[in-house]
């Protein structure tokens, strides 16, 4: 790939193959002439190098180096902003449905990339805003899902959903999880959800635990527009974006969640199609 010069790194905090791998790599990268960014994890897997906070790792970058889990990928899509910069993912975790490439893998497939031999899947990303006495208090990214759910002593919570200003259905329910097609593989499946195919033009609002058995995930056009409605007391629900970031919900505030106008820009090795992971992430078995 043309034109790289600078490349950042996001690493999982507390991951002795991180650890291991950071400072190789980073020579591997200086031999080459890379200038190279680090975040502050990563820093401290180098000797003490400075390093920064995540959010300003991916200025001026021309390619990203994840080494981590998908957790570790969520939150670096989110630091992203935006940046229309390839994402290389490293998995050193255990399921890792994004982070398609392994420690083993690295060197290779960077040498792939740097020769222009590289296959990007363009991931579509969610935003959801909260909007409290009809004025937007919060905004976010995300890559797999917005989420309302009850708090830790709730029993259960009243939310109402519209798509494009339709009544759509009143809940009781545990929460509700707005996904895209690439968090279709996260929380919406563990509650019930469908998997949908990344290139799909969908979104997904999946119920959780709902109190009617009737209450069924619903997918409708990445286009639309969904407005989740708290009917809960103040403090009994919260908002939840990729299961890391959110705040407390009070009563009457909206969730409003779109398509996000960004794109994540995931680099795959050439063997690793979507029916493949699923296959050896969900041990749906070999013929």
């Amino acid at each position: 790939m043309a034109g790289i010069r600078t490349i950042g790194i996001i690493s999982k905090p507390n991951a002795p193959r991180a650890a291991e791998i950071v400072p190789d790599l980073l020579e591997w990268l200086r031999v080459r002439g890379f200038a190279v960014r680090l975040d502050e994890v990563s820093a401290g897997y180098a000797d003490g190098r400075k390093g920064l906070p995540r959010h300003e790792v991916p200025e001026g970058c021309d390619l990203m180096i994840v080494l981590g889990g998908d957790g570790t990928l969520l939150s670096a899509a989110r630091a992203l902003a935006g940046r229309q910069i390839p994402v290389f993912p490293v998995n050193l975790g255990g399921l890792g449905f994004l982070t398609a490439i392994s420690p083993g893998e690295i060197y290779p497939e960077l040498e792939r990339v740097f020769r222009g031999e590289l296959r990007i899947g363009r991931r579509r990303m969610l935003r959801g805003q909260l909007i409290r006495a009809g004025r937007c208090v919060s905004e976010y990214e995300a890559l797999n899902d917005v989420v309302v759910a009850k708090g830790s002593f709730a029993r259960i919570i009243d939310l109402d959903a519209h798509v494009d200003g339709h009544f759509m259905c009143a809940y009781k329910a545990d929460g509700l999880i707005v996904c895209t097609p690439t968090g279709s593989t996260a929380y919406s499946l563990s509650a019930g959800g469908p998997i949908m195919f990344p290139q799909v033009a969908a979104l997904c609002i999946t119920p959780i635990s709902p109190h009617m058995l009737t209450n069924r995930p619903v997918i409708v056009p990445d286009t639309s527009v969904i407005t989740l409605e708290n009917r809960a007391e103040d403090d009994t629900a919260h908002l939840t974006v990729d299961g890391q970031v959110g705040e407390q919900l009070k009563s009457g505030d909206r969730i409003v969640a779109s398509r996000s106008p960004h794109i994540l820009q995931l680099i795959r090795p050439p063997r690793a199609h979507f029916f493949d992971v699923l296959r050896e992430k969900l041990k749906w078995g070999e013929r």
